[in-house]
């Protein structure tokens, strides 16, 4: 038998040489080419404002419109001010971040859960003062990121503690959610519309939100809560439940109704832990956009700037009465749809936003949509926001049933939503705050397994 001999050390060359050309760095277009022929160019992604691209301006602010107004509707917030919040916060962030992203920002479901319990605890203007607060929250973020980098922050708050405390916002209200579902209030302890009626029209509302959003395709995909909450409407008409009075007297022009927040120390500590998981989402949002542009938003503006921008939105929006402001992921699937990559298009829906501000019967129609319309969304729109909660989870690769990690999550979910309290004179912490807290410490002090390690 003839031996066969190999050339190691030729081989080993080779393979040096190659890895050495493989990570080389390559210009952008050759990325660009390699991973989709069929990708943005750098031209179609500058900041390009003309008076032809306001037509798809509007078309944004139309699939953003939904949400943007279910959210104040929900919590007693006025929807014209979140509107014209809206557009304002979306202005700031093209300038933090140099009209480099095709994001536009509006009212954070994230925040619906807290806003309720704040408005039955403190009243609206001293809710506001917690949600000026959670704005800082991302400006700090946005801060530690750029003296330390991102690593910093995922070490101090991975998904093992923010996946828990998403979970929690959405089950603490959920039976906010069942009782306007069936016609009650929010403590469930008066009856506003006949059970009956109620419960047909909440769940017209949820069953076309859902077959919307799992059967439409196209544009229509895009506006699932806005297509939801007309059929509930119509479905309110024949039992009674609309009152057109108000949307008949009330004027075509008129300034929102601004409110001034008032100091208050335990909307501030109540909403700073709440603050902590959207603005970890914040990342998955930017790295969204980048998917469908091809451009790393991550390194140009960078991940701080756009963490500044959404910060700075939301304590703005605050400072007026609005609800927080994130950026929306139903106007990145417009994005996708359109291929209208220029930011300038959300300058154009910012503008619409705060122009439909100021038109004082929307805002009444608005108000005439029935408490089981929205019972019926929220069913949805709570459920959804536990699931992504235990999406991160699942998403984290983490063994939950490792004991560290499951007295974290255990910890976070039982104290979060059976309402645990503490109570130091005049300082209290509970539910979703406390949660937060204790999760963030336990995480910081109990040891890591060698696996973990």
């Amino acid at each position: 038998m003839r031996e066969c001999r190999v050339d190691t050390r030729s081989i080993s060359a080779r393979v040096r040489a190659d890895k050495v050309r493989y990570n080389q760095p390559k210009p952008w277009s050759d990325l660009r080419l390699m991973s989709d022929p069929a990708a943005p160019d750098s031209a179609s992604m500058a900041y390009r404002f003309r008076a032809r691209d306001g037509l798809l301006g509007a078309q944004m602010l139309f699939v953003a419109f939904g949400s943007l107004v279910l959210v104040p509707l929900l919590t007693g917030l006025d929807p014209n001010v979140a509107l014209f919040t809206a557009g304002l916060g979306t202005l700031i962030f093209q300038i933090v971040t140099r009209g480099r992203v095709p994001v536009f920002l509006a009212s954070s479901f994230a925040f619906i859960a807290p806003i309720i319990y704040g408005v039955e605890t403190w009243g609206i203007p001293g809710t506001l003062c917690g949600l000026i607060a959670a704005g800082g929250v991302y400006m700090l973020l946005s801060l530690v990121i750029r003296l330390r980098g991102v690593g910093v922050v995922t070490r101090l708050l991975p998904a093992i503690v923010t996946g828990p405390v998403i979970m929690v916002i959405g089950l603490v209200l959920a039976p906010v959610a069942v009782n306007l579902a069936m016609g009650l209030d929010g403590n469930g302890n008066e009856q506003l519309v006949a059970a009956g009626p109620a419960m047909t029209v909440s769940f017209i509302a949820l069953a076309v939100t859902v077959a919307i959003s799992i059967l439409a395709r196209g544009f229509l995909s895009l506006v699932p809560i806005l297509c939801g909450v007309v059929a509930g409407y119509l479905a309110s008409l024949p039992f009674g439940l609309v009152d057109f009075a108000p949307v008949a007297d009330a004027p075509w022009f008129a300034v929102p109704n601004f409110v001034a927040p008032e100091w208050n120390w335990q909307a501030v500590l109540f909403m700073i832990p709440v603050a902590i998981a959207p603005a970890i989402e914040h990342f998955g949002d930017i790295v969204a956009i980048r998917s469908v542009t091809g451009r790393d938003y991550l390194e140009d503006p960078g991940i701080d700037r756009t963490m500044l921008g959404d910060g700075l939105a939301t304590s703005l929006a605050a400072t007026l009465g609005g609800p927080p402001n994130t950026t929306y992921s139903e106007v990145t699937g417009a994005v996708t749809l359109t291929k209208a990559y220029n930011p300038a298009l959300m300058t154009w829906a910012a503008g619409f936003a705060i122009v439909f501000a100021f038109v004082g019967k929307l805002g009444a129609l608005l108000a005439s949509i029935p408490t089981p319309v929205m019972g019926g969304i929220i069913v949805l729109l709570f459920g959804a926001i536990i699931v992504v909660g235990m999406n991160s989870l699942v998403k984290s690769g983490e063994e939950l049933t490792e004991p560290r990690n499951l007295a974290v999550v255990g910890i976070i979910l039982v104290t979060g939503v059976g309402g645990l309290s503490f109570s130091a004179g005049e300082f209290t912490l509970e539910g979703i705050a406390l949660a937060g807290v204790l999760g963030v410490a336990l995480n910081f002090v109990l040891p890591r397994t060698r696996a973990a390690r």
